[in-house]
């Protein structure tokens, strides 16, 4: 077996571990005291009366967690599988450091599904008590009639809202801090084992049903360890919480932020990225490709519209030439543009997939430091980051420190099949024993179904998934994530997938052409391109394609293409189902 060893990155920061969910609640409590762990806007800002905000300190936070915590155990609530739906806000993290403090297991659903697949995951979960917001009343409502009906028992249904009857987070924490008072200890006392399955996050997959990924309080805290150890996280920075909180990146970044003394926000939605970073001044951003690009495009197009494109690369080249002289003034050259993501956005981190090297490039030219990472929920979950030292852009960087990192099988061209073992990895999949022992050998290794090779010095640079590869008549391979990559740049692109299609209707299923679905931009196309109508577009991109097919071997050249501005179908992560995009197809010959 021919197989390639990732080379792991040193750590660089100073970091505490952690043993269990508890200790990161009292550690932060302990060292940032009265520190703002939270600001919560309670009030939006209108034309008559400016915003209004809550802040919560990490020493608040701590009490918060021993109110709740206090009142569920009074409530008989604990020793639960606690289950989450709500969006993202306090009280969604407020719950899942309770539950893990010594109060069951924690379930975060993702609101973003059908209701049918929820009830799904709490069924196949055993869920006992679903905690809910004011948007998901009515669903939650709905769930626990339909578990009623079913048969299958009982879900007690708490509310994050105030309610005049029925359970609710503030009652129980009023509970909670009366039992407090009168010298309630078992939420303090109760033993938490680490080692324990603590979690069961469902992923998301593009292919087929859901799995429950069962992680341990040790799985998730490793990870939060190790990135600590990696990642310029400081204490004083403010970051936003945006990405989904059901999704292990988002939440398991939370906990990061509480152990390093950060300050967390919430945005007011996807329209209001922007605004929130100037009214918070962020200096940190989680993201996921698909959104750091749509950022930078917007930058870009600001900049067209402005007529600035010159007076910008006049800046690239100053920028450029102080920097070889030891001298960093970009944050001074390009502070219009640094004002408009707030003025103090400094760190970006990109997951979940690869992101476009230019955009990466971008940032870096104008001073934000933007680091790329790879993981999967399976392993808690980041397997392979950048770090302040280690920067490539294109490459997903180095193994974490305690993560073993390799490629298998590797062919001809370098690709191999990623394979992780570390302390972060799952106990397995919730009753599924045959995909359980599919991913995750006895002696710990996980198969990732990632494809990646490394370059010249020891960056890995991530190819696709085993499960897209096109595998073509004459046997060759094509990864359509790299002709992805190669089409995400092109100005009007909003996103695009590479599918294999069965090239005559009716005719060999192994005889595939190589299919671009474009979802383009109608403003840019009208107003940087004069294209007024969808066969102008289609012509447009025809000729780009045409461009980059002249760079490509013959096997791997772009053969069809079908524009649209209708969005791709994805999971509620961001991710393209390909094979339901395959299965819609409609394309033109």
């Amino acid at each position: 077996m021919n197989t390639i060893t990732i080379p792991q990155l040193k750590p660089i920061f100073p970091a505490v571990r952690h043993r269990d969910y508890r200790e990161v609640v009292d550690e932060a409590a302990r060292t940032y005291k009265n520190e703002d762990a939270f600001i919560i806007k309670t009030r939006r800002e209108t034309k008559s009366r400016p915003a209004a905000y809550r802040h919560v300190s990490f020493q608040d936070f701590r009490e918060d967690v021993y109110a709740l915590g206090t009142g569920l155990i009074a409530a008989g609530l604990s020793g639960k599988r606690t289950a989450v739906l709500a969006d993202n806000c306090y009280e969604w993290i407020l719950t899942m450091m309770t539950v893990l403090s010594g109060t069951g297991i924690f379930v975060p659903l993702d609101k973003g599904l059908p209701q049918e697949e929820i009830l799904s995951s709490i069924e196949r979960a055993g869920c006992q008590v679903l905690i809910f917001d004011k948007k998901h009343r009515q669903a939650a409502s709905q769930l626990a009639g339909q578990l009623e009906e079913s048969g299958r028992g009982g879900l007690a249904l708490v509310s994050m809202d105030d309610l005049p009857e029925g359970l609710c987070l503030p009652s129980l924490m009023k509970m909670g801090r009366e039992a407090l008072d009168a010298g309630d200890t078992r939420f303090r006392d109760t033993e938490i084992d680490p080692d324990a399955v603590h979690l069961f996050i469902f992923t998301s997959g593009t292919t087929s049903r859901a799995k429950a990924v069962m992680l341990t309080e040790t799985n998730v805290l490793n990870n939060v360890y190790i990135m600590e150890e990696t990642q310029d996280i400081r204490h004083g920075d403010i970051n936003m919480a945006f990405l989904p909180l059901h999704h292990t990146f988002a939440s398991g970044t939370q906990v990061l932020m509480i152990s390093s003394g950060v300050t967390t926000v919430f945005c007011d939605g996807l329209r209001y990225i922007q605004k929130n970073m100037v009214e918070y001044g962020v200096t940190i951003f989680v993201g996921v490709p698909l959104l750091i690009e749509a950022i930078w495009k917007k930058i870009m197009q600001g900049i067209h519209k402005q007529g600035k494109e010159k007076a910008f690369q006049r800046g690239l080249r100053l920028s450029a030439f102080l920097r070889r002289l030891g001298i960093d003034r970009r944050r001074a050259i390009f502070k219009d543009i640094h004002a408009q993501l707030g003025g103090r956005l400094r760190y970006v981190f990109s997951g979940a997939s690869a992101l476009d090297a230019a955009v990466a490039d971008g940032f870096e030219a104008i001073g934000i430091c933007v680091v790329e990472g790879y993981g999967m929920t399976e392993a808690s979950p980041v397997i392979c980051t950048q770090d302040d030292r280690h920067r490539r852009p294109g490459t997903v960087g180095m193994a974490l420190p305690s993560v073993e990192l390799e490629l298998r099988d590797v062919n001809e061209n370098g690709i191999g099949e990623i394979y992780a073992r570390s302390p972060s990895i799952m106990k397995g999949y919730y009753e599924d024993p045959e995909e359980t022992a599919a991913c995750l050998s006895e002696d710990g290794w996980l198969r990732t179904g990632d494809l990646g090779r490394m370059d010249e010095d020891g960056y890995l640079c991530l190819t696709g998934r085993s499960k897209n590869v096109i595998v073509l008549k004459n046997g060759k391979n094509v990864y359509p994530e790299e002709l992805e990559a190669l089409l995400t740049p092109l100005p009007g692109v909003k996103e695009n997938v590479v599918l294999g299609v069965v090239r005559h209707e009716g005719g060999d299923p192994r005889d595939l052409a190589i299919l671009a679905k474009v979802v383009y931009d109608p403003d840019i196309m009208r107003d940087r391109f004069g294209c007024e109508t969808e066969d102008q577009v289609q012509a447009h991109f025809q000729a780009e394609i045409d461009r980059i097919n002249e760079e490509l071997p013959a096997y791997k050249q772009i053969q069809r293409l079908h524009v649209q501005q209708k969005e791709l179908i994805k999971t509620t992560t961001g991710k393209v189902k390909r094979f339901e995009e395959g299965a819609v197809q409609s394309f033109r010959k």
